[in-house]
């Protein structure tokens, strides 16, 4: 006689898929980083396109410079916001993949993030656009997760409200 499962089959293997797409969000933030600092960050920009350029930034603030040179505030945000999100993740339906990859995508994201403002007092940012502030990697996991996850909750909404 077999044993129970412990978990349900849609989840059984999920944890090292999961910490594999954290890992991947986390280096690919990293190796970018580290790429733009050591190449970039002696040269003024580089220019792709008339419309994208790579621009070495040292951000000590958020977006649109708000906050500068306010670090340490941004790092306690983040680890509350982390916080909470794990907090709220445990009230999720497991297996739903727009929850599941929005949540692990502003997780590496935040995490990416983190590590700078910890490790060099700053955010590198690189990816400039020309009319939209300068940023990275991680913020724009953070953007494509933060949205993934309004489109599973409001899901999950829908289908809560038509239950009833």
């Amino acid at each position: 006689m077999k044993p129970p499962a412990l978990l349900p089959v849609e989840l059984k293997g999920a944890l090292p898929v999961r910490l594999a797409i954290l890992l991947g969000v986390f280096s690919a933030d990293r190796l970018t980083k580290l790429w733009a600092m050591a190449r970039l960050a002696p040269r003024s920009g580089l220019p792709l396109l008339p419309f994208f350029h790579l621009t070495y930034v040292e951000n000590t603030g958020a977006a649109f410079g708000i906050g500068r040179s306010r670090n340490g505030f941004f790092v306690g945000l983040t680890l509350a916001l982390l916080g909470m999100l794990v907090f709220m993740r445990r009230r999720w339906p497991r297996g739903d993949r727009w929850l599941e990859g929005g949540f692990l995508l502003v997780v590496g994201g935040a995490l990416g993030n983190l590590y700078d403002r910890l490790a060099y007092g700053f955010v590198v940012d690189f990816l400039d656009f020309r009319v939209w502030p300068v940023f990275n990697v991680a913020d724009s996991c953070v953007t494509v997760g933060a949205c993934c996850l309004a489109w599973g909750l409001s899901r999950l909404e829908k289908t809560s409200v038509s239950r009833c």
